[in-house]
């Protein structure tokens, strides 16, 4: 086949891509109609498009590539285990040297007794491992019956059938038949859009025993597991309030419920931790990880289990589950390469103690645009609220997301990658920022901000809901 990798001219990789490239959370007659954004190189914090344009990637990629691309040692360390074990399975009472060194790493690194790793191939397909985990744990202890799983309106937990209905949007509930049975839902901690009239912290505790109720409503001999990201990210970067993971925690303690951090966004360093459990005290029985275990230069995720979780379900026989890829040695290799440079480059030292103190100060500042309700970041994960009226917290009278898809084109148009969810624009750069690299970002966030303002008031949108 002809190499059309980067030589051909924009237009036509544009229209190869619509006549036969499906895309993910896509509306595919408008993007074939617009045109696909080509990339054809990366560096860095910066990517390159097909015009030759340096955009500055403030999401990771898709909030994974936690230690900037372009980094030779993992391309070797892809290339070298290519040379000698390209693949294995982990079935049939089989292992290798890479899953091998890779769990035991994991279980170093990760807080409390979660010291057990089952590998997968994101964290979709790790959500899904925690669904038959959690329910196979309790069925060996006789509780077969404890089954349900209590997720959170607005929660991102992967695209699978089983990701998609721990998650909590409603979008994706619309469509393929969602959520499956044994999994509800209770309000997000999200006190801007939701809080009212209460303090964050009377919001936070409101939300958190929002659990306990709905505990005693199926009944805790039903309740096999919480799921919950330690900072919502695809919902829009929402951060809780202080008292809202201390009550969680304290409920599942009480109730006999196992706790699933989903980790796989504020893993490996994003929230100035290793984990977001760390950062939010949190004592999780199953931690789900993907994106930054390998920075994104392979396919790899898992679920880190807890010793009680783990014996249970090795003395109860064959776990009748697995992936063809669990455990990949090409993807395990890159992601041990990728935690070495974390640790050893000190990465997470330079995010907590360099980059996350200056990206926090700027950031914050936003909130003095016209434009911004509130700006809220933690570690390097942040999100500004995007309001007709500041002193209300109030949304456009339109709907929301138009004025945050304009935000996001004018940021695209002053290469920057600043995603939008609804009215609020989020971020979750690389590790590897530097301050030059967050005054670039914070300049062009504020021109994009100003041009949307603009727009904003030329047509008439500026009016609260």
């Amino acid at each position: 086949m002809k190499d059309i990798t980067n030589h051909l001219p924009t237009a036509e990789l544009q229209a190869l891509d619509a006549a036969h490239h499906m895309h993910p959370f896509t509306a595919g007659a408008a993007l074939a109609a617009k045109g696909a954004r080509v990339i054809t190189a990366a560096s860095g914090v910066t990517l390159t498009d097909s015009e030759g344009n340096q955009i500055l990637d403030a999401m990771a990629g898709l909030w994974c590539v936690n230690i900037g691309y372009g980094r030779d040692d993992l391309a070797e360390a892809a290339a070298r285990q290519m040379r000698q074990l390209p693949y294995y399975n982990t079935f049939f009472q089989t292992t290798h040297v890479p899953a091998i060194a890779l769990a035991a790493k994991l279980a170093e690194l990760a807080p409390g007794d979660l010291n057990h790793v089952f590998f997968a191939s994101g964290g979709s397909d790790a959500n899904d491992t925690n669904v038959r985990l959690v329910r196979h744990y309790w069925a060996a202890k006789g509780k077969p019956e404890k089954k349900v799983i209590i997720s959170r309106k607005n929660a991102y937990h992967g695209s699978t059938m089983a990701g998609a209905s721990l998650g909590g949007m409603s979008g994706m509930h619309a469509q393929g038949g969602l959520p499956i049975p044994d999994i509800v839902h209770i309000d997000q901690p999200h006190w801007y859009a939701e809080g009212g009239d209460m303090t964050p912290e009377e919001f936070g505790l409101a939300r958190a025993r929002q659990l306990e109720q709905k505990i005693a409503e199926l009944g805790e001999d039903r309740v096999a597991a919480f799921i919950a990201e330690p900072i919502q990210g695809a919902g829009g970067v929402i951060i809780p309030p202080e008292t809202y993971w201390p009550e969680i925690q304290r409920i599942c303690d009480a109730h006999e419920i196992l706790l699933i951090a989903d980790e796989v966004i504020c893993g490996f360093g994003r929230t100035g931790n290793w984990f977001g459990s760390q950062t939010f005290d949190i004592r999780p029985d199953i931690m789900t990880i993907a994106k930054g275990l390998s920075s994104g230069y392979a396919p790899i995720g898992g679920s880190v289990v807890c010793d009680e979780v783990a014996t249970v379900v090795a003395e109860a026989g064959e776990f009748n589950h697995g992936y063809t890829y669990s455990g990949h040695p090409v993807s395990a290799a890159v992601a041990l390469e990728n935690l070495r440079i974390l640790e050893e480059e000190k990465i997470v030292e330079h995010a907590r103690d360099v980059a996350a103190p200056y990206l926090k100060a700027k950031w914050e500042a936003l909130a003095d645009h016209p434009l911004v309700g509130e700006a809220k970041i933690c570690g390097m994960m942040g999100s500004i609220a995007l309001t007709p009226d500041k002193a209300s917290r109030a949304a456009f009278k339109n709907g929301p997301g138009q004025i945050g898809l304009i935000c996001r084109d004018h940021c695209f148009g002053n290469n920057l990658v600043m995603r939008h969810v609804g009215d609020r624009m989020i971020i979750a750069p690389p590790l590897v920022l530097q301050p030059s690299d967050i005054d670039t970002l914070i300049e062009r966030a504020i021109r994009s901000l100003d041009q949307t303002h603009d727009k904003a008031r030329a047509e008439g949108l500026l009016v609260p809901a």
